[in-house]
């Protein structure tokens, strides 16, 4: 009798047998895998495991000093007043009496226009005077006939009057000629036109042979140079600030020039503007420098350093060190076993590469400069490169 058998095509039966293979040998890859790594393993040869590389930085130390506090901004050269020259009297340029770029002081002779007309015009205004003069002496002499003649019943009131009255009018008429002979003087000196103030003249805009319009065409712009301002703005939260401090005396303020921003030239802060700039939120004030060297040049960008106090003994770090975090600013410090440790900080102004710390470290501290982005309190540290800090170094 046969036996019932269960018949099963190939293709279905074929598929199964992957699946059983796959299921069995996924526990022995993961057996192994934690078998080698696993320290505890005394298995004849398994690797031990490496120590951690000590995370490579360079530090400087923090140093402590009297340090000036000073406000930065940038300037610009403004001269204290400028002058742009023009005629008074129209009339041809006849001569020019300087060269461009020329030093000049008050009064000095710059340009000359044609006086010729100016003088025939005197000469003119001269001779009415004269001419009135004479008619006033002859009216007054009249007068005083008349006034004889009138007492002695001689000559009517009415002809007395009429003396009288053409003496007054003979009078007004010389008065006229002599202020219209004194604007004719004027005008003749107008036609020499000298510089108002020191200074140092620029281009010359109208040469010799052209012909110039009353306060219409300028002929050259002279800038005072000794002495000249900076003006310079800083933010509205530090105007409190240089207030008080400018209440108590005079502010020195530094401009510096050149490539190297050495040896800065020093004035004084001279004035504070009354308004601050809304669109910008700042403030603009101006130092005045003696200039004497003529360092300072119009239109020139300069470093400005505003003194407001000297902070003594000071705790500085380089700017560098310090970083920001959801919790404020803090640094790394380098503690003697060599591993880093967060501090939290307070920060005071900065000093040029310097930040003053007001807490959370002391002098001869290490602060790392470089590498905290891989560092945590705990990690161990390799210094690089330790810098003892200078004045104005880190």
């Amino acid at each position: 009798m046969d036996r019932p058998t269960s018949q099963t095509c190939p293709s279905q039966q074929h598929p199964r047998r992957p699946r059983r293979h796959r299921s069995c040998v996924a526990p022995l890859i993961a057996a192994l895998s934690l078998a080698a790594c696993s320290p505890e393993s005394g298995a004849p040869g398994a690797p031990a495991a490496r120590p951690v590389a000590p995370v490579p930085v360079t530090a400087a130390t923090v140093t402590q000093r009297d340090v000036p506090i000073e406000l930065r901004a940038i300037g610009r050269v403004e001269p204290v007043s400028t002058v742009a020259l023009k005629a008074q009297v129209e009339g041809q340029i006849a001569r020019v009496h300087f060269r461009e770029g020329d030093r000049v002081t008050t009064e000095e002779l710059l340009f000359t226009i044609d006086a010729r007309p100016f003088e025939a015009a005197l000469r003119q205004a001269e001779a009415n005077l004269a001419r009135d003069m004479a008619e006033a002496r002859n009216a007054d002499a009249d007068k005083a006939r008349k006034e004889r003649l009138f007492k002695q019943g001689v000559v009517s009131v009415e002809e007395y009057d009429q003396a009288e009255t053409r003496g007054a009018a003979t009078r007004a008429a010389a008065d006229a000629d002599r202020a219209a002979m004194d604007n004719a003087r004027l005008q003749l000196q107008y036609c020499s036109i000298r510089s108002p103030i020191d200074g140092r003249v620029g281009e010359i805009l109208v040469h010799e042979g052209n012909v110039v319009k009353k306060n219409d065409t300028t002929l050259a712009v002279i800038n005072q140079l000794r002495p000249i301002d900076v003006a310079f703005a800083l933010r509205e939260q530090e105007l409190p600030e240089v207030r008080a401090r400018a209440a108590t005396g005079t502010l020195p303020v530094r401009a510096f020039t050149g490539p190297a921003r050495t040896h800065p030239v020093v004035g004084e802060l001279q004035f504070i503007n009354n308004t601050v700039d809304t669109t910008t939120g700042t403030v603009l004030l101006k130092g005045r420098f003696a200039n004497e060297d003529e360092a300072l040049w119009p239109g020139q960008f300069v470093d400005v350093a505003l003194f407001l106090y000297t902070q003594p003994g000071a705790v500085l770090v380089h700017s560098a060190a310090v970083q920001t975090g959801q919790q404020g600013p803090y640094v790394f410090v380098v503690k003697p076993d060599s591993t880093a440790e967060i501090r939290p900080v307070g920060l005071g102004p900065s000093v040029e590469s310097e930040v003053i710390i007001t807490q959370g470290i002391a002098p001869g501290d290490r602060v790392v400069t470089e590498g905290q982005i891989r560092l945590a309190t705990g990690t161990k540290v390799e210094v690089k490169a330790a810098a003892q800090a200078a004045p104005g170094q880190p």
